[in-house]
C-alpha cells in the first residue's frame, strides 16, 4: 500500500521514521562555559540607569533645559560631550553653531539658558553676566569638537588693554571642574613712571630685562627676590604691560598645587591644542611667594615639585613650548636651593631690596619718617598717605607676605 504524504507534513515523517528507525540516545547539550554562566552580559549603561525627574516650584526654566539637554546623552543616542568655559564673550555672540535650531530659551536679568540642535547634535549654552559655558553632545567625537569650535571659536572677548592697563590671565583648580583660568583688566604704569621705586641698581638690571625680545631668551625662569614690602609684584605688572606684544602672563594663585598635581600642571604650562592660532605667542607663569618651594630644603620638604618647576623651565617638560616662570620669594639668595640659581637656568635674577637713606629721600621729598636705613617701597607709600609704618621687633620669617 502506498501512503500518500504531503512533504510538509512533518507529524507523518516523524511517525514513518519511528516506525522503521531504531530508537536513538539523543546527544547531550553542550555545558555551558564558566564565563557564560558566572557573567551575563553587561547591561547597556542607559538601561542601567535609573531616570527620574520630578519637577516643582522651586525649579527654574533653566533647570528644565539642563534635564531636556541630559536626555540623549543619557539614553546613548549622543554619547559624546565637549564642554568650554567663556569667560568674557564678545557682544552680539550667541554661542551657536551654525544651522542651529533653538528649542527652548529661558532669560532672567543676569544670566539664561538656550536649548539647540542639529544633524546629529545638541547644544546648551548658559550664560551669566559677561561668561559663558557652553555644552555639545553628538553622534561622533569629531562632531562634538567641531560644532564647539564653530560655536566658541572666536567668542572670548580680550578687551584692549588702555595705556595704564594689561590684561592678566589668573590660574587656580577648582575641586569640581578641574584647571580652571579667568581674565582680568588691571593697572600697570610704564616703566618710565615706576623706575624711581627701585634702588639704582635694581633699576639697571630692570631696563634690561622690560627690553628683551623673544629672540634675546636664554634662560626661562625669571627670579625676582628679597624683602616684603620692596615692590616684586609691582615689577612684575609693569613686565607684563612692557612685554604684552609677544607675551601673555598668568597669574597662577595656587602654586603649591600645581606643581604637586601633574594634571594641573600640564593644563597650565603643556596645553592640550597644539593648532591654537597663538601657539607661537609666549606665556610668562608667575608664582608668587614660593618660599617653600625654592629654598634650599625644597626637595626634602616639597617632594617633586622643585623637580617639576626645574623640568618646567629647562627640561623635558618644557621642550616645545613658549613658557617663561616668574617666580617671587622673600628669601635671602644664599637660601635659595643651588639648583634654582645655577648659570644657564635664569633669564634674570633680581634682589629687590630697600631704597637707601638718599633714595628714599629722593622719593618722599622729606626725610621725615625714614631712618638712616632707608625704607622699603610700602612704607614710602605709608609715608605719604600720612601713617608713619608700626615698628614690631625683628623675627625670623616664615613665609611673609609680600607687597602688591
Amino acid at each position: 500500500m502506498c501512503t500518500d504524504r504531503r512533504p510538509d507534513d512533518r507529524s507523518a515523517a516523524l511517525a514513518s521514521e519511528t516506525s522503521t528507525t531504531p530508537p536513538t540516545t539523543p546527544a547531550p547539550s553542550p555545558a555551558p562555559s564558566e564565563a557564560s554562566a558566572a557573567s551575563p552580559a553587561p547591561t547597556a549603561p542607559e538601561q542601567a540607569l535609573v531616570s527620574r525627574l520630578q519637577i516643582d516650584d522651586s525649579d527654574s526654566t533653566s533647570d528644565i533645559i539642563d534635564a531636556l539637554f541630559l536626555g540623549r546623552f543619557t539614553l546613548g543616542e549622543q554619547p559624546y560631550s565637549r564642554s568650554h568655559t567663556v569667560d568674557r564673550v564678545k557682544k552680539g555672540r550667541t554661542l551657536l553653531p551654525p544651522g542651529a535650531q533653538v528649542l527652548r530659551e529661558a532669560k532672567d536679568d543676569n544670566s539664561g539658558s538656550v536649548l539647540a540642535e542639529g544633524e546629529g547634535w545638541t547644544v546648551r549654552v548658559s550664560r551669566w553676566n559677561r561668561g559663558a559655558e557652553v555644552t555639545v553632545t553628538a553622534v561622533t567625537d569629531e562632531l562634538a569638537e567641531a560644532r564647539l569650535k564653530q560655536a566658541v571659536d572666536g567668542a572670548e572677548d580680550e578687551p584692549e588693554p588702555q595705556d595704564d592697563q594689561v590684561s592678566m590671565g589668573f590660574w587656580y583648580h577648582s575641586p569640581m571642574r578641574g584647571p580652571r583660568r579667568t581674565s582680568r583688566t588691571i593697572s600697570a604704569g610704564s616703566w618710565a613712571d615706576v623706575r624711581q621705586n627701585y634702588t639704582a641698581r635694581v633699576a639697571t638690571a630692570m631696563d634690561d630685562l622690560m627690553k628683551v625680545t623673544p629672540d634675546e631668551i636664554s634662560g626661562r625662569l625669571l627670579l625676582l627676590h628679597g624683602p616684603p614690602g620692596t615692590g616684586k609684584t609691582s615689577a612684575l605688572r609693569t613686565l607684563a604691560r612692557s612685554w604684552s606684544d609677544w607675551c601673555q602672563v598668568d597669574c597662577v594663585l595656587d602654586p603649591e598645587h600645581l606643581f604637586n598635581n601633574i594634571g594641573y600642571l600640564m593644563d597650565i604650562a603643556i596645553g592640550s591644542d597644539d593648532s591654537d592660532p597663538e601657539a607661537g605667542r609666549w606665556r610668562l607663569l608667575l608664582l608668587e611667594d614660593c618660599d617653600e618651594l625654592i629654598r634650599g630644603e625644597a626637595k626634602y620638604a616639597a617632594g617633586q615639585a622643585l623637580s617639576r618647576l626645574l623640568n618646567l623651565t629647562d627640561g623635558l617638560l618644557g621642550q616645545g613650548r613658549n613658557v617663561l616662570v616668574g617666580v617671587t620669594t622673600n628669601e635671602d639668595l644664599e637660601r635659595l636651593h643651588p639648583a634654582v640659581v645655577r648659570p644657564g637656568r635664569c633669564l634674570a635674577r633680581i634682589e629687590v631690596g630697600s631704597l637707601s637713606r638718599e633714595e628714599a629721600v629722593g622719593w618722599l621729598g622729606t626725610d621725615e619718617g625714614i631712618g638712616r636705613d632707608g625704607a622699603t617701597l610700602a612704607e614710602l607709600y605709608a609715608l605719604k598717605k600720612g601713617k608713619r609704618p608700626t615698628g614690631v621687633p625683628h623675627q625670623e620669617r616664615e613665609g611673609s607676605g609680600l607687597y602688591l
